[in-house]
C-alpha cells in the first residue's frame, strides 16, 4: 500500500536552492512569500532562533524543516561558521494544502537519525561541493527527493502524533485514508471505511477522531474541498470539478465549499487572486 504517491501527485513540492556555503553571522528569513524552508547543516554549529522564540543550538549535522512560511533566523559564530545548504519550498495547492498543513511548524532532526536519507545527503553534499554544470538544478531536484524521503521516514517511524500524516502512519487507519485519497468521488460511508480498517463503526469513528482530529465525514469534506481548490487554481470548470470530487452538481459543491471555507468558489478565487497579486508586489 503506497501511502504517499497520491498525496504527492496532488500536492507535490518544488524546491528552490538559495544558499550553498558558509554562514558567518546572522541570516534572517521573513517567511512572507508563501514558502517553507529546509536547511541542512553539514558542519560547524548554528543557532536556530525559531518562531517560538526558543533558541536551539545545533552542533551536529542536522536538518531543519519548516513546511510553511515561518519567520526565523540562523546564527553562526564569525570564527568557525557553519556550512549550510538551504532551499525554499512550495507545495502545490498553496500554503493551506492538506499535506503541509498536517506537518508541525518546525522539525529539527540530527542527520544521524535519518539513515534512510543518508545516500541522498551524501549525493547532495558532493554536488554542492563540486562545480558541475547544472549543479543548482540537480540540487533542487535532490531537495525534492529528500523531502519525499523525510515523509517516508516520518511515516515509518511514527514520529507525528496527530493529523493526516499520523493517520497514514497508523496501521488501523492508513488503508481507509488511502482509499479516500484515491477515490474522493465515492460516497464513502462510515461502515465502508471501518471495514477497510477491519474495525467496528463505533471503534473506527472514535479512533479516527483521536488520531486525526476530525470525524471521518469532516476529513472527507476537507479532502474534497482541498482538491477542488487546487483545480480552481488551475482554471478548471466547477462543473467538471464537482464530478471529480464527489458532488452531483456544481451547486452541491458550492454549498460544501461555503460550509468548509466560508466563501463561494468564485469569491474564494477572488481572494486568492488578491493575495497572489499582493505577494508579487
Amino acid at each position: 500500500m503506497d501511502r504517499l504517491s497520491t498525496l504527492l501527485s496532488q500536492f507535490g513540492v518544488r524546491a528552490s536552492l538559495f544558499y550553498n556555503g558558509k554562514l558567518c553571522g546572522l541570516a534572517s528569513y521573513e517567511g512572507t512569500e508563501g514558502r517553507g524552508y529546509i536547511h541542512l547543516l553539514q558542519s560547524g554549529s548554528v543557532t536556530l532562533l525559531g518562531p517560538d522564540r526558543k533558541d536551539v543550538l545545533l552542533t551536529l549535522p542536522s536538518l531543519i524543516f519548516m513546511p510553511r512560511p515561518s519567520r526565523h533566523q540562523l546564527f553562526a559564530g564569525e570564527s568557525e561558521g557553519a556550512q549550510l545548504l538551504c532551499a525554499s519550498m512550495e507545495f502545490e495547492g498553496g500554503v493551506d494544502n492538506p499535506l503541509s498543513a498536517s506537518l508541525p511548524d518546525c522539525l529539527v532532526l540530527s542527520l544521524d537519525e535519518l539513515p534512510m536519507l543518508a545516500d541522498t545527503l551524501k549525493w547532495m553534499f558532493g554536488e554542492a561541493a563540486g562545480a558541475h554544470c547544472g549543479r543548482e538544478a540537480a540540487l533542487e531536484r535532490l531537495f525534492e527527493l529528500l523531502i519525499i524521503l523525510l515523509f517516508r521516514h516520518l511515516l515509518e517511524h511514527q514520529q507525528l502524533q496527530t493529523g493526516m500524516m499520523a493517520g497514514l502512519a497508523d496501521s488501523r487507519l492508513a488503508r481507509s485514508l488511502v482509499q479516500i485519497h484515491n477515490a474522493p468521488h465515492r460516497a464513502w460511508s462510515i461502515a465502508e471505511l471501518a471495514s477497510e480498517s477491519n474495525m467496528s463503526r463505533a471503534a473506527y469513528a472514535v479512533h479516527f477522531r483521536e488520531v486525526i482530529g476530525q470525524t471521518p465525514a469532516d476529513y472527507l469534506l476537507s479532502w474534497r474541498i482541498s482538491l477542488a481548490q487546487k483545480r480552481l487554481r488551475q482554471g478548471r470548470s466547477i462543473t467538471l470539478i464537482a464530478a471529480e470530487v464527489g458532488y452531483e452538481s456544481p451547486s452541491a459543491l458550492a454549498r460544501a465549499f461555503r460550509r468548509k471555507t466560508g466563501y463561494s468558489p468564485r469569491d474564494w478565487m477572488k481572494d486568492v487572486a488578491g493575495k497572489d497579486d499582493g505577494a508579487m508586489a
